[in-house]
């Protein structure tokens, strides 16, 4: 039986998906209670674009096997695509309460929780997974955006901090880390991490106003002129390049003073 799931693998690697299907379903003749099959053609089902029947496969993959975490990921995966971001977080929750050492399904069901805007939530199920994964540099990029929407800029910046010793590369990284220290008040460090996030990524043109913005702010206004000048390089809409050219206005004038 194994050579018949090795052909049907072969063939969705292949993208013949109707083939596929068909391969799994004759196993299922002989191996109805296979919960692994139904959660490979779930797959197969969901990559030809039928969401119904793919629902219907991981479903009974869960149905058969209730800790079978795989699935619990596809299903809300698929709910998830669908815009059904309620049905995502009871599969989710089902999940992690079958397998309540998953902290995979942990950190999705935090995710999930995040994007409905469950901060509190989000919290609980973030510091489940790195009591466990305390390397999780992913996790501690999701708390300290998490940490930035319910005010804790610290806590924010901590987390931040955390990501950094595992990679130092991200300009998305640098720029989350400067809005939660100028949020916290602490301009010289947003300003140092605006300008990081241009020397890793100098296309990064959210971070090109908003540093010149804060050394506008900071009255260094050499520097201020020098990104507003960069940052009306980039394709910017119209109106917004008249909004910062009558800042430059006010710089050079602040300037001759």
């Amino acid at each position: 039986m194994s050579e018949k799931i090795d052909k049907a693998m072969e063939l969705f690697k292949e993208g013949k998906y109707k083939e596929c299907i068909d391969a799994f379903s004759s196993v299922l003749e002989t191996e109805p209670d296979n919960a692994d099959v139904y959660n490979n053609m779930g797959v197969a089902y969901s990559c030809s674009g039928d969401s119904e029947h793919a629902l219907n496969c991981y479903t009974k993959a869960i149905e058969l096997d209730p800790e079978l975490a795989q699935a619990y990921i596809n299903l809300s995966d698929l709910y998830f695509k669908n815009g059904d971001i309620a049905s995502t977080i009871g599969t989710l929750q089902r999940g992690s309460y079958e397998l309540e050492n998953n902290l995979i399904l942990a950190h999705l069901l935090a995710r999930a929780y995040i994007e409905d805007q469950r901060y509190e939530d989000a919290v609980v199920e973030l510091e489940r997974v790195l009591d466990g994964q305390p390397e999780n540099y992913d996790a501690y990029y999701d708390l300290g955006h998490v940490c930035f929407e319910l005010g804790d800029y610290e806590s924010a910046i901590s987390n931040f901090e955390n990501v950094l010793t595992y990679r130092e590369d991200s300009e998305l990284l640098y720029y989350a880390l400067a809005q939660a220290y100028e949020a916290n008040n602490e301009i010289d460090k947003a300003i140092s991490n605006y300008l990081k996030a241009i020397a890793v990524n100098d296309k990064f043109i959210l971070a090109y106003k908003k540093v010149a913005i804060l050394f506008m702010a900071r009255n260094d206004y050499e520097d201020a002129l020098e990104y507003f000048e960069d940052y009306l390089e980039f394709d910017i809409p119209q109106e917004e390049k008249d909004s910062v050219n009558k800042l430059i206005e006010r710089i050079k004038n602040a300037i001759k003073l």
